[in-house]
């Protein structure tokens, strides 16, 4: 990671990255380093406290904390505030990209001058790249619309917190990934249709089939999580913890973050892997879902002397 994180800096400072992969860059250090700090363990200093607060939420939230850490306590189940922000935001950039780019419209000057100032210069873009393009951000806010439908009607939330910066952390996410997405690709001229389908290669096959079966996967275990709180009926009946089952949890004991990573991997091959910002993002979700499966699995084994010693926390047969 160093090396590599040492070689975009280099680029950075060569004008060749923007301004939102300088963002993604920071985000990937500052996560991996959270992963190897909770790693190597400490709860008991006010240092790791605070630390152990920042990074957990929901059930891994540690017990016994003080009044004045809960001030930072906002609920769980606003999570679909990130899905509304990207549903919205990230649709409006699809429109008005499907607006510029096959009818020959302009952007308001307020978005241009906002993607002018995180993106890289028109002469460091690849042409050619905006079937890429429009499929990656309508993929994005399918997979927005699909996680804003479940926190609606399928997951069952308690009474479980986030950290304040962690709820303006996704909030911020969702914000900057339609913008990434547009980091890439020369948008400044009109195409034709027959232009946009002479621009479909095979890794755009590749990338869909894979974010259709992640996605279904994903559904399925937000599902079967939802029912471990619910009778056959579909009316809620407990709050308590379960050990959940079925699908990818025979294998890990967080599959949702697996099958996430794998979206945003799939996203990424629409680009024939070309797209250098989007896999910083990439690693980003590799850094925060890491961490935040190893903090479930570690929850699952403190709670229930019976869990499955042979699941993972997050990568099937890895860790």
């Amino acid at each position: 990671m160093w090396p590599a994180a040492a070689a975009m800096f280099s680029l950075a400072m060569a004008g060749q990255l923007s301004a939102v992969a300088g963002v993604w860059l920071l985000l990937d250090v500052i996560f991996l380093l959270a992963l190897f700090l909770h790693l190597l363990g400490g709860r008991s200093s006010l240092c790791c406290r605070v630390f152990q607060d920042l990074i957990r939420y929901g059930k891994t939230k540690l017990g016994g904390r003080p009044g004045w850490l809960r001030h930072c306590d906002l609920p769980k189940r606003w999570f679909s505030h990130f899905y509304y922000v990207s549903v919205f935001w990230n649709g409006a950039l699809l429109g008005l990209l499907v607006w510029s780019l096959l009818l020959g419209g302009h952007m308001p000057a307020w978005i241009q001058s906002l993607i002018n100032f995180f993106n890289k210069d028109p002469q460091h873009k690849v042409p050619g790249e905006e079937f890429s393009t429009l499929v990656a951000l309508f993929l994005l806010w399918l997979h927005s619309l699909r996680r804003l439908v479940e926190c609606l009607f399928v997951s069952v939330y308690s009474n479980g917190v986030i950290h304040i910066c962690q709820y303006c952390l996704g909030i911020g996410y969702y914000f900057l990934m339609g913008i990434t997405l547009l980091d890439h690709a020369q948008m400044e001229n009109k195409v034709t249709a027959t232009e946009l389908v002479l621009q479909v290669r095979w890794y755009h096959l590749l990338g869909v089939l894979l974010y259709a079966w992640a996605s279904l996967h994903q559904h399925r275990c937000s599902v079967i999580l939802a029912n471990l709180r619910k009778s056959k009926s579909g009316k809620v009946r407990t709050m308590n913890h379960s050990v959940p089952t079925g699908d990818w949890f025979e294998s890990v004991s967080c599959p949702h973050y697996f099958a996430e990573l794998l979206i945003y991997i799939s996203i990424a091959i629409l680009f024939g892997l070309a797209h250098i910002t989007l896999w910083l993002v990439v690693l980003f979700v590799l850094f925060n879902q890491s961490l935040a499966a190893i903090l479930c699995h570690e929850f699952y084994h403190e709670k229930f002397d019976s869990y499955p010693a042979h699941r993972k926390a997050f990568i099937p047969y890895v860790f």
